[in-house]
């Protein structure tokens, strides 16, 4: 019988790297001979530029296994303390149906799905989408709705800057009611200093004399204060300003809605529909305006078309990426939405439906009503005449005695004045509760009788203002409301999509790898997901030592000195970077340094996040290479020394290459007295290799939802951290609204919540905490191996784009992805990178980053968790179907009629008796064998986009449509 092996050994045994990383070592000893490597070491030495090597590795913590990590995290989150939160502003318990959490939060169908530019095979998460949009009209009374937005305060800032844009007014002057949540008024600020716009603020009665472009509203108040804000609204357009309300949804069930008042524009959040409060974050906010204002929304908007066979189709409107990326043209900087929260909020509205949801808010309006009778015959003086859900008691004993002897109770109430309390009912309030909330100013006296007050009791929403129009009527809300059928909705739409769950998705810049299972588990833990995010900091402990201990680590990936996890996304991590150097020029008297360089291949958010933190966009050039043109960057350097603030560039480039002169460029316009922002989009290149703090970057933002796990969930949630050297860490963003940096010269708050997404960096955590700093190292070296791989293996049948034309490297040697340049399979067949893209769909997979960088390529990123045999099943789908374009260029297949042209092919048109094309049916569905043991249908043809955008409809498509598609 053979020794059992020691402990230590097994464990090494269940090592999470080997599980991360799919390549072997025979496969990466077959990948280097492809390559013409001597060894990983050999090729990475190669690759990258030894100027900017790491001298020494991180300082992070040994790897654990899973179960050791799950169980260190489990500590951490035992350090938070869940009491019943009654505190409201903006957040509030919820009970996340079961087929809902199950099958949709912790289903990796959903949470690994991509952003949907590629429509065919994102039908399930947009008609999703469609759905949450026609909620929103239909609760706000509103002609329009996006998709999503980051969260209400950054919805009530776009709202702003859309209001300005849109109106006639001349003004600069934003009013802000003075019951508006409070974090979303500092955020506003925040983003109205740098654009010269001033805010004001004063009792909501004052908005239409405060000669205002526009006016925000909160419905109702932050004290619960339920106004008919008709006559408000009217006396703002008769001053030439536009009027936006921020709006609860789940009152709006009950209440008349901001559209019947008149309001222009509508924004808040759907967190009470089912997400948890996950100490702010993330939760999908909305917006929602006048049709006549839809062409100028920003963030995203799924709108309905046809596909090839005239059957209704979805699509992203109004182009195929974010209609307001616009570089240094650009309003807003929105990437990263809400998907996975807005899908969320949307099944809870389907499951509950509009007779749900009036009983729902039914019975918190009810219990309000009773708490406040309750707490009037106990004495205590209620200052609301009207409510929905939130109550303003003022207090006998001081505000924090009453808080304190809440909280010894197990009751987090809200503190409102030095002589009042806030209190916010929700879904989850119980007559325990009302009976805890009672005890608290009972002071020894009898508590009344609940049953005395249920059977009689009215509620406080003001007569004229109960809601009379109907909402939710589009059979979708009304016919899934058992588990049954509700499971089956799910389960139904989630086949119609292709996520990373079913196969490799090579998106070029968007980091696509593992999102492992025990990274997941942790963000549905109560400690984690049930606590409020602007509880007293002692019940935050655990989040605390958590977020000490991310930010800690991240500065070893970095190089930098600090770092904030406030930024909900990474477009807010670049503005939240741009406003520190703003405010570091500003602290030493050089605001005029007002000049931001930007080389041309940059990211879309980039020049727009320069526009909106006050800087002027000078775009610089590139070299035929694909580098920045450090004789035309000089130059500008030169041209606008006095006024130069920063230069912002992505590293490696985003032509997927690692510029050998970077540290030369840092230099240059630090002499200059500039900054450098290095766009940290493509970290997982450099994690352990190289670090932008180390080689001259003064400011990065990371994506974690990208190089970190933070899964995609189709569009977000994200997480983009702002990472700053050491004289710009006084300027990171402060939450004042929260008690954080008041005083200092920090930066406004730039999302709601002080932690942003907080409940989803326990994945950042875990991947971390298992992989340590060899396995970091391990994983950049091994993407970087995975994409020259790409390259080489297809190199003999498509043009890689840029590469760094290393000696002896087939495909040149590039960064963690390549660019194929299809521009000239166009002239010699006629067959775009679009065509190519949809015939990937065909052979099972999602289509590489399309047109990006460089119009008319594909760019390539297979990340380090492919394993090999999914890297040579995309390699040879993509050299078959260069085959394919072959057989167009010698005139087998005729030019527009060929399986490229007609892809995706769905099974209705294979199954039709007549068969036109002069190709065959087996080699439209079947192009390699494998296919035939596993194959992804797509439900529809090609989206027609011009007929989308010409025909612009964004609301729930009526059966009817389904039942009149052509054949």
């Amino acid at each position: 019988m053979s020794a059992l092996k020691p402990l230590g050994e097994l464990e090494n045994a269940a090592e999470f790297v080997a599980r991360h990383i799919g390549i072997e070592d025979s496969d990466e000893r077959h990948m280097l001979s492809v390559i013409g490597a001597a060894s990983r070491r050999a090729l990475i030495d190669a690759i990258v530029p030894r100027a900017i090597a790491r001298p020494a590795p991180m300082a992070l913590p040994a790897p654990l296994t899973e179960a050791r990590a799950l169980a260190d995290l489990k500590r951490i989150a035992g350090k938070n303390r869940v009491l019943k939160s009654f505190i409201g502003q903006g957040y509030h318990g919820t009970l996340t149906p079961g087929v809902i959490l199950r099958n949709i939060l912790e289903n990796p169908a959903w949470y690994t799905a991509y952003t949907p530019y590629q429509a065919e095979i994102s039908q399930g998460r947009m008609e999703a989408l469609v759905n949450f949009q026609t909620m929103v009209c239909d609760l706000t009374g509103l002609a329009i709705a996006g998709s999503s937005m980051l969260d209400e305060a950054t919805a009530a800032a776009e709202a702003m800057t859309l209001a300005m844009r849109v109106g006639k007014s001349k003004s600069t002057v934003f009013f802000v009611a003075d019951d508006v949540l409070p974090q979303t008024l500092e955020v506003v600020q925040t983003r109205a200093r740098p654009l010269g716009i001033t805010v004001a603020t004063g009792p909501a009665e004052q908005a239409g004399t405060a000669g205002a472009f526009g006016a925000l509203f909160q419905y109702p108040g932050v004290g619960g204060a339920v106004r008919d804000l008709g006559p408000l609204i009217d006396a703002v357009h008769a001053a030439g300003g536009l009027a936006i309300v921020a709006a609860d949804l789940l009152a709006l069930t009950l209440l008349k809605s901001p559209g019947e008042m008149g309001a222009d524009i509508a924004v808040g959040n759907t967190q009470r529909f089912g997400m948890p409060m996950g100490n702010g974050g993330p939760h999908a906010a909305y917006m929602a305006t006048k049709d006549e204002h839809k062409r100028s929304m920003p963030g995203r908007l799924v709108g309905v078309s046809v596909d090839s066979h005239g059957n209704p189709a979805y699509r992203l409107a109004l182009q195929t990426r974010e209609q307001h990326i616009r570089r240094e043209k650009a309003t807003s900087n929105i990437c990263t939405a809400q998907v996975l929260p807005a899908v969320v909020a949307s099944m809870y509205a389907v499951y509950h439906g509009p007779a749900g949801l009036q009983r729902i808010a039914r019975r918190v309006a009810s219990y309000t009503a009773i708490l406040a009778e309750g707490v009037k015959g106990l004495g205590a003086k209620v200052l609301n005449a009207h409510a929905f859900d939130t109550l303003e008691v003022h207090t006998a004993d001081t505000t924090e005695q009453v808080l304190a002897a809440a909280r010894a109770a197990g009751l987090n109430l809200r503190r409102a004045s030095a002589a009042s309390v806030g209190i916010t009912l929700d879904e989850t309030t119980s007559r325990g509760c009302l009976e805890a909330l009672w005890t608290l100013f009972a002071h020894g006296r009898p508590l009344p009788s609940f049953d005395a007050f249920e059977k009689g009791i009215v509620s406080l929403l003001p007569d004229a203002l109960v809601r009379t129009s109907a909402y939710l009527t589009h059979p979708v809300f009304n016919m899934h409301h058992s588990e049954t059928e509700m499971l089956r909705y799910i389960r139904s739409l989630s086949d119609k999509d292709l996520a990373l769950d079913r196969s490799m998705i090579p998106l070029g810049s968007c980091t696509m790898k593992l999102n492992a299972t025990s990274e997941m588990i942790p963000i549905t833990w109560p400690e984690f997901a049930n606590l409020h995010p602007f509880a007293p900091a002692d019940q935050l402990a655990g989040y605390a030592e958590l977020d000490e201990q991310l930010r800690e680590w991240l500065c070893q990936a970095t190089g930098y000195a600090g770092i904030s996890l406030q930024p909900n996304a990474g477009s807010q991590g670049e503005y939240a970077g741009l406003l520190a150097i703003k405010a570091f020029h500003e602290a030493r008297g050089e605001g005029r340094r007002d000049i931001c360089l930007i080389p041309e291949s940059a990211h879309g958010t980039n020049p727009a996040s320069a526009q909106m933190a006050g800087l002027q966009v000078v775009v610089t050039k590139c070299d035929a290479d694909g580098n920045v043109d450090i004789d035309d960057l000089k130059a500008k350097c030169e041209q606008h020394s006095a006024r130069l603030s920063c230069v912002m560039i992505t590293y490696p480039s985003t032509y997927g290459v690692f510029e050998t002169r970077v540290k030369e460029l840092c230099a240059l316009v630090h002499q200059h007295g500039g900054r450098v922002y290095v766009d940290g989009a493509n970290m997982n290149a450099l994690v352990g290799v190289a670090a932008p703090g180390e080689f001259g970057g003064d400011v990065s933002h990371l994506n974690l939802h990208k190089t970190f796990c933070i899964p995609h969930g189709g569009g977000g949630p994200g997480v983009g951290p702002v990472c700053v050297v050491e004289d710009l860490v006084p300027y990171l963003p402060a939450h004042r609204a929260a008690g954080i940096g008041v005083g200092t010269p920090r930066v406004g708050a730039v999302s709601a919540a002080p932690l942003g997404n907080a409940a989803v960096l326990p994945i950042s955590w875990m991947y971390v905490r298992m992989m340590g700093a060899d396995g970091l190292k391990a994983a950049t070296e091994t993407a970087i191996l995975s994409a020259n791989y790409v390259a080489a293996r297809l190199a003999d049948h498509y043009d890689i784009h840029y590469s760094g034309n290393i000696a002896g490297v087939k495909g040149g040697g590039v960064a963690h992805e390549c660019i194929l340049d299809l521009r000239p399979l166009k002239d010699s067949s006629g067959v775009t990178a679009e065509d190519v893209a949809k015939r990937l769909i065909d052979y099972g997979f999602h289509a590489p980053t399309l047109s990006f960088p460089v119009a008319g390529t594909l760019m390539v990123e297979p990340t380090e968790s492919e394993p090999l045999k999914e890297l040579d099943r995309f390699c040879d789908a993509m050299i078959a179907i260069r085959g394919e374009i072959a057989k167009v260029e010698s005139g087998t297949w005729p030019r527009e009629d060929n399986p490229l042209k007609a892809a995706p092919h769905t099974t209705e048109a294979l199954l039709k008796a007549d068969w036109p094309h002069p190709y065959t049916r087996e080699e439209a569905a079947y192009p390699v064998k494998s296919l035939r043991q596993q194959k992804y249908w797509s439900p529809v043809g090609r989206v027609d986009n011009v007929y989308g955008d010409r025909n612009l409809f964004c609301s729930c498509v009526p059966l009817s449509a389904y039942d009149n598609a052509q054949d």
